[in-house]
């Protein structure tokens, strides 16, 4: 029991040290994955309630995403996760399936036999469920096992509150900084336009009677615009997406996949390596060219599948985002989308390449 103490003191320590660093989502998944290992269960879930009869998070370990695709929505709030739930206190079961309270789970659910369950609690308030079944050890879970997972969740809410306090505390912080770009954006880019329009109205009355000056004017117009787009560009990349700060690139990713697959008739998956902590740039600059190569690719190539694959290699981020579709004509390769695409990745160090041939590939490399 000592052993699995210390186990417990280190993984608790690791869990509250991440929390100033990882979103919510990622310290759940920290959670689960620690809680699986600790009790050696071959499945652990952690699920935090939303206000509608379902989940706001939830996050399993031991299953594939084929599986996770299969079982499809997330679980609502019945049966034996209800019950903890609403009662607020630990289930320990050798058989999940012949208690009275379970109701049923999907047909491509795992078989779950012997069961733990314990409720994370903020004060009194029931704030997330976290379980672990299929004890891999003969035997089932123990008491031992309950005292343990129940100490974990005690350090878990810990964990998941100042989480949710970071959150917050970026969000505000965001706001504050859109708030300040706002103005900027007025009294910087708003007083060019205002300027070259001035300018502009006086080109055209002189060119008549002095079309040297007119002409002169019309190098100002020419030297302001550049001016105001410069301010301009520069005013966007600072509107960093929320979400990026709330999940980072490669969930932030993933789930506009998801919400694209979802929304148009081709079939689009995701494929994301773990990354490593990235720049703030790299990441805006990433999920734009992404974003941008996935509109074209759904609006105009007429393709089945789009793969996007968010990748490491040999010390490089590597965007890939490939369809099957009809592939790119001359208008095409020289539209303005690429050109923005481009502009983007070598505003971050990057180079973008795009291949076109039995579909189309756009692939977006960053140092």
């Amino acid at each position: 029991m000592e052993d699995r103490e210390a186990i417990l003191h280190a993984v608790s320590s690791a869990v509250l040290a991440v929390t100033r660093h990882l979103s919510v989502r990622e310290v759940l998944q920290v959670i689960v994955r620690s809680a699986q290992r600790l009790l050696d269960a071959r499945y652990a879930a952690l699920g935090v309630p939303d206000d509608d009869g379902s989940f706001a998070e939830f996050v399993a370990e031991g299953l594939t995403d084929k599986q996770w695709e299969a079982i499809g929505p997330l679980p609502r709030q019945h049966g034996m996760l209800g019950v903890m739930l609403r009662e607020g206190v630990p289930v320990r079961l050798p058989d999940l399936r012949k208690d009275p309270r379970f109701e049923w789970w999907p047909k491509a659910h795992p078989v779950i036999k012997d069961f733990l369950g314990v409720p994370i609690k903020d004060a009194d308030h029931v704030i997330g469920i976290i379980f672990l079944s299929n004890k891999r050890t003969p035997g089932g879970f123990t008491e031992a096992d309950q005292d343990l997972l129940t100490l974990f969740a005690a350090h878990a809410a810990i964990a998941i509150t100042n989480a949710r306090l970071y959150e917050r505390g970026r969000e505000l912080a965001m706001l504050e900084e859109r708030n300040r770009v706002a103005r900027e954006l007025h009294d910087a880019v708003t007083q060019k336009l205002f300027s070259l329009r001035l300018t502009a109205q006086a080109a055209a009355t002189l060119l008549p009677s002095a079309p040297e000056k007119a002409a002169a004017e019309l190098e100002r117009v020419q030297r302001l615009a550049g001016e105001a787009l410069a301010e301009l560009r520069a005013v966007i990349v600072e509107l960093r997406p929320a979400e990026l700060d709330r999940h980072g690139l490669g969930e932030t990713l993933r789930k506009h996949v998801k919400l694209l697959d979802r929304l148009h008739p081709a079939r689009v998956e995701f494929e994301g390596d773990e990354l490593p902590e990235l720049d703030s740039a790299v990441e805006v600059a990433v999920l734009r060219v992404a974003q941008e190569a996935l509109h074209n690719a759904l609006r105009h190539s007429g393709a089945s599948l789009v793969r996007v694959r968010l990748a490491r290699e040999d010390g490089r981020l590597v965007l890939v985002v490939r369809d099957d579709g009809s592939g790119l004509n001359e208008t095409q390769t020289r539209g303005l989308g690429l050109v923005s695409m481009r502009e983007r990745a070598e505003s971050v160090g990057g180079t973008l390449t795009v291949t076109s041939g039995g579909g189309t590939t756009v692939r977006m490399e960053v140092p």
